[in-house]
C-alpha cells in the first residue's frame, strides 16, 4: 500500500529535494516544526531511546508521559501513531536495517491497537542533514520507501528531513533539530533535549557499538524496560581508542564528524571503557534473563532484582 500525503497515495522518490518539490506544505511545515521552541525533557516522565531502539506505548500508560530520542546527525527519528487508539512509537534509525525496522516499528504500533479502532496511522520523520557523503538523503528516501512498501496505509504528515533539517553554521552544515519527543497522551511531536538518557545507559550504547540489531525495549502491558540480553566477544581491540586525539575519534566513530553534538566523544569514550570493564557480557545478564527497569515513586528507573 502506497504511502499517503494529503490523503493521496504516492509514487516512489528519487530525492528529498522531489518530495517537498511536489508537497510545499510538507515544506512549510518543517520550517514550523524546527522553528519550535527546544524542550528539555523532566527525565520524571521520560522513556528515553537510544541510537538502533524504539519503544511504543499508549496514552493509557501511567509510567511514561514522553517517548524521546537525541544526538541524531545522518541519523532519523520516526514517529508512528495511530490517531484511533493513541498507540505510538518513536525509533532512532541510523540505516543499519532499514526495511526489518520499519516493519517492527509498525508492529508495534498495530499490536497496541484494536483493529476495529477508527482512526489511521499518521508518520512523522526528523533527521538528517546535508551531509557530504549524503548518507542523511538516502536513509531519507529508504525509510520513504520502506513505509511505502507496507500493507497498512500510512499518512505522512511531519517530514523535517535532510535538506528541510539543515542548518549552516560557521560554514558549517549540521541538523537543526537533533532530538525529538512525543506526547504519549496527546501525540504531539516536538523539538526536545535530553538530560537524562538512562537506565542502562552505557549498557544500551554498548549493545548498539557492537552491532546489535534494533531492539524494542519497553513493554508497556507491564511498564518495564527491558534491555537484553545481548553479546560481545571479550577480544575486541578497542582499547586503543582511549589514548585517541578528539579528533581522531570523531574522524572514525561518526558518520558526521562536524556535526556531532559537544558530549560525542566523551560518550563514545566512557562506551568503549564499558566495554572493557565487562568483556564478558553474558555476566551481565545474570541466567540470561534480560536487565529490567520499573519506575519508582520518586520518577527514576530502578532495577528490578530477578530471583
Amino acid at each position: 500500500m502506497p504511502l499517503f500525503i494529503q490523503d493521496r497515495a504516492t509514487d516512489r522518490f528519487r530525492t528529498t529535494a522531489e518530495v517537498f518539490g511536489r508537497y510545499p506544505h510538507l515544506q512549510e511545515n518543517a520550517k514550523a516544526f524546527r522553528s519550535k521552541p527546544l524542550v528539555e525533557v523532566d527525565p520524571k516522565c521520560l522513556l528515553y531511546v537510544q541510537q538502533r531502539e524504539f519503544a511504543a506505548t499508549t496514552p493509557a500508560d501511567n509510567c511514561v508521559s514522553v517517548i524521546g530520542s537525541d544526538d541524531a546527525t545522518t541519523c532519523h527519528l520516526v514517529v508512528l501513531r495511530h490517531t484511533g487508539s493513541g498507540a505510538v512509537c518513536l525509533a532512532h534509525c541510523d540505516g543499519s536495517s532499514t526495511w526489518s525496522e520499519i516493519q517492527l516499528i509498525t508492529k508495534a504500533v498495530t499490536s497496541l491497537s484494536n483493529v476495529r479502532d477508527d482512526g489511521r496511522f499518521e508518520l512523522h520523520l526528523v533527521g538528517g542533514f546535508n551531509d557530504d557523503a549524503k548518507t542523511s538523503q538516502k536513509l531519507s528516501l529508504s525509510i520513504l520507501a520502506a513505509f511505502q512498501k507496507l500493507e497498512e496505509e500510512i499518512h505522512l504528515e511531519t517530514c523535517c528531513i535532510t535538506e528541510m533539517n539543515d542548518a549552516v553554521v560557521n560554514g558549517i552544515h549540521r541538523p537543526t533539530v537533533y532530538g525529538i519527543g512525543v506526547n504519549v497522551k496527546t501525540g504531539e511531536v516536538f523539538p526536545a533535549s535530553f538530560p537524562h538518557k538512562g537506565p542502562a545507559e552505557e549498557l544500551r550504547s554498548a549493545r548498539t557499538f557492537t552491532g546489535g540489531e534494533m531492539a524494542g525495549i519497553y513493554d508497556s502491558s507491564r511498564g518495564l524496560v527491558e534491555i537484553g540480553p545481548c553479546h560481545w566477544t571479550s577480544d575486541m581491540d578497542i582499547a586503543f581508542w582511549l589514548s585517541q586525539s578528539d579528533d581522531t575519534i570523531l574522524k572514525y566513530l561518526s558518520t558526521s564528524p562536524e556535526a556531532e553534538p559537544p558530549h560525542f566523544v566523551q560518550h563514545m569514550k566512557s562506551t568503549i571503557q564499558f566495554l572493557l570493564s565487562h568483556p564478558d557480557s553474558d555476566s551481565l545478564f545474570p541466567g540470561g534473563q534480560p536487565q529490567l527497569y520499573r519506575r519508582s515513586e520518586s520518577g527514576v528507573w530502578e532495577r528490578l532484582v530477578q530471583s
